[in-house]
């Protein structure tokens, strides 16, 4: 299925305009070569970005960064080579703030640079020991794998998939709110695949956790990438014939069923909503996949 074709964003954090390059990755000759006065280093502070006033993200040169640097090959853009640095140890917490004025200020296509690079770098920050034996670990591959010396286990960095679905009944969708979202903030319901579960499974599950409501006719929409710190979206719909809830307090501060009326006034209101609800943000999946619903 397709979103609206009047969907305000492209979906944040993903469309990246780099060519990954996996041919120079595994040449170690080919990719030294491109470590020159050309090449470009994504300016970070930890793992925040650094960006002008028009939104675009800053770049430093080879030159600029510190020998003991540990560099990630992001990959080709505009014929040259694109790296970003691992941050020191201790710096990988995120401030959340900033990472949203982040997200709301970048170019969409900066936007995915980033979180692209974001990803990468933290997973480095927190596996620089072998989980095999506790030995130091050393980049490899321009940094898409780590090796143990000490017992040649090969490491790679993981993305974690989460569903976040819908739930239609007669017309209208469930939504939820977790004790950290502001007041009137309702999203859809999400969770993380568990071992073992295919992702219709896991969406039915999770449901059912957190509302106490049985789904049917689960179908995927749409994806989207996710930093914080490296999660697949996984968009999809379902559908309830029953639609009392059973709320698990521990997930959800409140979860209700809202009318396409209700939904479509909050959308309208814009980014403070209206006095029931805030609609989702735009940099959200959950943001296109409730107006995927209401243009249908």
């Amino acid at each position: 299925m397709d979103l609206p074709a009047n969907a305000p964003l492209p979906m944040a954090f993903a469309g990246s305009p780099i060519d990954r390059a996996d041919n120079i990755r595994v040449d170690p000759a080919a990719l030294g070569n491109l470590m020159n006065w050309r090449a470009r280093v994504l300016n970070l502070d930890g793992l925040l970005p650094e960006f002008d006033d028009d939104g675009r993200l800053l770049w430093h040169t080879i030159a600029d960064v510190g020998e003991d640097t540990e560099l990630v090959f992001l990959g080709m853009m505009d014929d040259r080579a694109h790296f970003a640095p691992v941050p020191a140890e201790g710096s990988t917490s995120p401030a959340m703030p900033r990472a949203w004025q982040a997200m709301q200020m970048l170019q969409p296509e900066d936007l995915a640079i980033y979180g692209g690079a974001r990803s990468l770098v933290d997973w480095h920050a927190r596996h620089r020991f072998c989980a095999n034996c506790g030995a130091p670990t050393k980049p490899a591959k321009g940094g898409w794998q780590r090796n143990c010396d000490a017992c040649g286990a090969q490491h790679f960095p993981r993305t974690d998939p989460v569903t976040i679905m819908l739930v239609e009944h007669e017309d209208r969708l469930l939504l939820g709110r977790q004790p950290r979202f502001p007041p009137r903030m309702y999203s859809a319901l999400a969770g993380f695949v568990e071992p073992g579960e295919t992702i219709e499974e896991a969406v039915a599950r999770e449901i059912h956790e957190e509302a106490g409501v049985r789904v049917r006719d689960v179908r995927y929409i749409v994806s989207q990438p996710w930093p914080f710190p490296s999660q697949l979206m996984i968009g999809c719909t379902s559908v309830a014939d029953d639609p009392e809830l059973t709320i698990d307090r521990t997930e959800l501060d409140d979860a209700r069923w809202f009318t396409r009326a209700e939904l479509e006034d909050a959308r309208a209101a814009g980014p403070q909503g209206n006095d029931q609800l805030i609609f989702p943000q735009q940099f959200a999946i959950a943001h296109h996949l409730i107006a995927w619903w209401l243009d249908r």
